[in-house]
């Protein structure tokens, strides 16, 4: 899970949650030397789009207001990178089965509520869909989808399937929908095959020294 130089092209999306996968825009989330995936206002629309919430035309808009101010576009990160700790802060406790931290969801609350508040129904293929209602050049409104799917999950009957992987230090979440809800990795080809080496490791081990 080490980042790469900022083109995204190896980072996976795990978490069956668009709020999920932006936590783990952190690679090794929860040990002493996390690695960034976000480096810059130009990495984060890139993930947007990977993520599937930014269209062609949305995702050129949003290029072109990144680079025509790049002291927002700094300040756009900055809050793209609180809001996912927010997420996480909030979600790892969920995933271990404990209440998340009163700080902690006042944090998450407090960037909820100046894009709900910018959110509006539209109607839809025949139904109807959230749309963001702010001024057209609001950088903020990259950020958007990402907190809502956040408070959508956190209001969902996919809460009790949340889950943090075991590998040590990883801290990646996802939404476990295996049948018998027994994953425990992010990815069995990432953290999966490091604990199957180190039990390998091990038994080995075990036979010299037995």
């Amino acid at each position: 899970m080490a980042a790469d130089d900022g083109r995204l092209s190896g980072l996976e999306l795990v978490g069956g949650r668009p709020s999920l996968d932006f936590s783990n825009t952190v690679g090794w989330h929860d040990s002493e030397e996390p690695s960034e995936w976000l480096h810059d206002a130009g990495d984060l629309v890139s993930w947007l789009v990977r993520a599937g919430l930014l269209d062609g035309a949305a995702e050129a808009a949003l290029r072109a207001d990144v680079a025509a101010w790049p002291a927002a576009a700094e300040a756009l990160l900055e809050r793209g990178r609180a809001l996912r700790e927010a997420i996480y802060r909030v979600l790892s406790p969920v995933a271990a089965g404990e209440a998340a931290p009163a700080a902690a969801l006042a944090e998450l609350n407090e960037w909820l509520a100046p894009l709900v508040a910018r959110s509006r129904l539209v109607a839809e293929d025949g139904g109807f869909a959230w749309a963001w209602s702010g001024e057209a050049h609001d950088l903020n409104r990259a950020l958007w989808p990402v907190a809502r799917d956040a408070a959508e999950l956190l209001t969902s009957d996919e809460l009790d399937r949340v889950r943090e992987c075991g590998g040590p230090g990883c801290g990646w979440l996802f939404v476990d929908t295996s049948r018998n809800r027994s994953r425990r990795w992010c990815s069995m080809a990432d953290c999966g095959n490091r604990a199957k080496a180190r039990r390998h490791y091990h038994r080995q081990k075990a036979a010299r020294e037995g």
